[in-house]
């Protein structure tokens, strides 16, 4: 277990250490989802959820050959096409 300090900044903003970042493989720009649990924070990378469900949910056709980013984009451009009527 890695144990570094960190400072949270007046915007709420908290830099995680490169040691941290690196061992856990994570890329400038990831998403990751923060979660509290019995008073700790949890940062958890989106793209290993992601990979940890690979091949347990059938991705529609309409999604087939893109990368998560590409399916993203297009879902939210269906979904706020039908819900605003957006292009």
């Amino acid at each position: 277990m890695l144990q570094e300090m960190a400072t949270i900044t007046s915007k709420r903003q908290l830099t995680i250490p490169v040691k941290i970042f690196r061992k856990l493989g994570l890329q400038e720009g990831e998403k990751v989802k923060v979660v509290e649990e019995n008073g700790a924070i949890k940062i958890i990378s989106y793209l290993k959820l992601l990979d940890k469900l690979a091949g347990s949910v059938k991705v529609p056709r309409r999604f087939k050959g893109l990368t998560t980013d590409q399916m993203i984009e297009k879902a939210r451009k269906e979904h706020f096409s039908k819900k605003y009527g957006f292009r």
